[in-house]
C-alpha cells in the first residue's frame, strides 16, 4: 500500500521506484519487440485460408505477454499504488474481473503451448522429397532454431543438405531431422516457462491475498517465498538456454520480466514492513508498554 518513507529511507525508496519504473518501460519496449516477431513468423506460417484458431495460436506469445503485462500492472496497483480505502467494491469488481480475463489469456497460451508440443511430437515427413529444391517456389517456408526463410530456386540449396524432411506447422513450413528435433526442444521450453510463470503469479496473488487480511508472516508465506525463488531462477536458466542458441532476446526478456516482479517483490516487502510496525504498535499499546504509540 502507498505509504509515506521515513527520511531515512527515502533515498533506497527513490531507488527502487527508479528501477522499478525502468524495467516497465523496458517491459513496454520489450512487449512491442514480440509482437513484431510473432507477425514476422505468421507470415511463414499461416496460409492464406488460416482461421481464427490458427491466428491465435501464431499470436500466443503476443496473447500471454499481454495478460502478464496487464497482471503486472494490477499487482502494481494492488501492492503499492491505490491505499486501503481507495478499494471500493467497484474497484474490487474491475480488478476481479480484470484478473479473471488475463488468466483466461494465459490459460489459453498454455493450451497453445502444449497443443504444439503434441502436434511437433508426430513425425510427418515430407514425402517423395529428397532436396530442398523439390518443393522450390511452392510458397513453402524451411525452418531451424525459429529462423523461417522461403524455399526458392535460389535459396533451396543452401538450406539443408538433408534428404529427410518433415512438415511443421502444418503444411507451410518443413524442417530437417535437426530442426524438427530442436522444434521440438524449444517448444518444451516455451511450455515450461508459461507453466513457472503461472506458479509464480499464483503465489503472488495467495501472498496479497493473505497480506489483505494483516497477515505478513508464517510458514506458508516462507514456503510461497522460497517457491517463488526457485521460479526465477528456472526461468534465469530457461533464458541462458535461449540464449546459447543465439536468442539472447529471449533472456533479456527473462531478465526484465523478473526485474518486473522483483519490483512488485520490493512492494510486498514494504507493505509487509508497514504491517509488522502496525501489529507492534497495536501490541505495544495492549501491553501499555512505556514510549509506545498513542501514549
Amino acid at each position: 500500500m502507498a505509504t509515506v518513507q521515513s527520511h531515512s529511507n527515502w533515498n533506497m525508496h527513490k531507488l527502487q521506484q527508479t528501477f522499478k519504473w525502468v524495467v516497465y518501460l523496458l517491459l513496454f519496449v520489450n512487449y512491442c519487440f514480440y509482437i513484431e516477431e510473432d507477425w514476422s513468423a505468421a507470415t511463414y506460417t499461416l496460409g492464406v485460408d488460416a482461421g481464427l484458431a490458427e491466428w491465435l495460436s501464431a499470436f500466443a506469445t503476443t496473447i500471454d505477454e499481454t495478460a502478464w503485462f496487464i497482471l503486472l500492472i494490477m499487482l502494481e496497483l494492488e501492492t503499492y499504488v491505490l491505499d486501503e480505502e481507495q478499494f471500493t467494491p467497484r474497484v474490487t469488481i474491475l480488478l476481479h474481473t480484470v484478473r479473471l480475463i488475463c488468466f483466461t489469456m494465459i490459460a489459453y497460451t498454455i493450451f497453445a503451448f502444449g497443443q504444439y508440443v503434441i502436434e511437433v511430437r508426430e513425425i510427418v515427413p515430407v514425402e517423395n522429397v529428397e532436396s530442398l529444391c523439390e518443393i522450390a517456389d511452392r510458397d513453402l517456408s524451411y525452418t531451424y532454431n525459429l529462423d523461417y526463410q522461403e524455399v526458392t530456386g535460389t535459396s533451396c540449396g543452401t538450406l539443408s543438405p538433408d534428404t529427410n524432411f518433415y512438415w511443421v506447422a502444418g503444411d507451410e513450413v518443413v524442417a530437417d531431422a535437426a530442426g524438427l528435433r530442436l522444434e521440438r526442444q524449444l517448444a518444451w521450453a516455451d511450455f515450461a516457462e508459461v507453466m513457472i510463470w503461472l506458479v509464480i503469479i499464483v503465489a503472488i496473488e495467495i501472498v496479497v491475498r493473505m497480506q489483505d487480511r494483516d497477515i505478513s508472516r508464517g510458514s506458508v508465506i516462507t514456503i510461497l517465498t522460497r517457491v517463488k525463488v526457485l521460479g526465477y531462477v528456472l526461468l534465469l536458466g530457461l533464458g541462458v538456454y535461449w540464449a546459447s542458441l543465439g536468442h539472447v532476446l529471449y533472456l533479456w526478456d527473462t531478465i526484465l520480466w523478473v526485474g518486473g516482479f522483483v519490483a512488485i517483490e520490493m512492494n510486498l516487502s514494504e507493505w509487509r514492513d508497514e504491517l509488522d510496525d502496525s501489529a507492534n504498535s497495536t501490541k505495544k499499546a495492549a501491553l501499555n508498554v512505556p514510549g509506545s504509540d498513542g501514549l
